[in-house]
């Protein structure tokens, strides 16, 4: 069956010396692997060699028992000349991409997971986009909008309440915040400081649209935990965190003193 979508390019992977594998995020159909034949040839119904964060059109049409859809044409339609001349820019926009490729499904449509990667993009793409602010709350709205982060007022583990007024730890197995007791019993947390939980209750505000500021700091220390949530939950290190992001160290009872 053949398909017309909006697409975002999340992957690419040589395949012989004129085709590729390539991963898309669609709007309508979620992630979808294809192989683009002669997709380096100058000629291609593609332009050429696909780049990643390359939006547009894309026809293809669909796998059949797990191998792989063709692509038939792509024509690009955003630019995202300002992400790849800036070396802080194109490290946080290589990262959404990352992040989308490694913890969406193939062809399980999410159209408001495409809406949050396109509007992140674009807003990275602007001169006065703070770059740090933007990735936070793209990944708090995804990790958020896959069931991967819970509230901040109850503790993820027994519901009780948590006592925001000072620092406290984060299970990313619970899949949330710890109130005192369980986080004395937790052999998977990370400690979070006041002013990072500050940064997390802004994010909360401005999903409910009210409107909230993140200062870069604040913003960093929220990256730091959420990235490091995404990839206890993948199961792997994210390769480029460590270009868009702090990496962040877990505690367990062996290194903590079993507190």
């Amino acid at each position: 069956m053949r398909h017309r979508e909006e697409a975002i390019c999340l992957r690419t992977t040589d395949y012989s010396e004129t085709s590729q594998i390539v991963h898309f995020l669609t709007r309508g159909c979620g992630v979808v692997r294809l192989i683009a034949k002669g997709a380096k040839r100058p000629r291609s119904t593609s332009g050429g060699a696909l780049d990643l964060l390359s939006e547009g059109d894309l026809v293809f049409t669909e796998s059949r028992s797990g191998s792989l859809g063709v692509l038939i044409e792509f024509s690009e339609s955003t630019s995202r000349s300002t992400l790849r001349k800036d070396a802080a820019r194109l490290g946080a926009a290589l990262y959404a991409i990352e992040l989308v490729a490694e913890m969406l499904a193939e062809a399980d449509p999410l159209p408001k997971a495409f809406d949050l990667l396109h509007n992140a993009l674009l807003r990275m793409g602007q001169a006065d986009a703070p770059v740090q602010a933007v990735l936070a709350y793209f990944q708090w709205r995804l990790l958020r909008h896959v069931g991967l982060l819970g509230e901040l007022r109850r503790c993820a583990s027994c519901g009780g309440e948590v006592n925001r007024e000072r620092d406290t730890y984060f299970s990313s197995a619970s899949g949330g915040l710890l109130c005192d007791r369980c986080q004395a019993g937790a052999t998977e947390k990370v400690p979070v400081e006041r002013s990072v939980l500050a940064g997390m209750v802004a994010l909360a505000a401005a999903e409910s649209g009210r409107r909230a500021s993140l200062p870069d700091a604040l913003a960093k220390g929220v990256n730091r935990l959420l990235a490091y949530h995404a990839s206890y939950q993948i199961g792997k290190p994210l390769k480029m965190s460590r270009h868009a992001i702090q990496p962040m160290r877990r505690k367990n009872r062996r290194n903590n003193g079993g507190s």
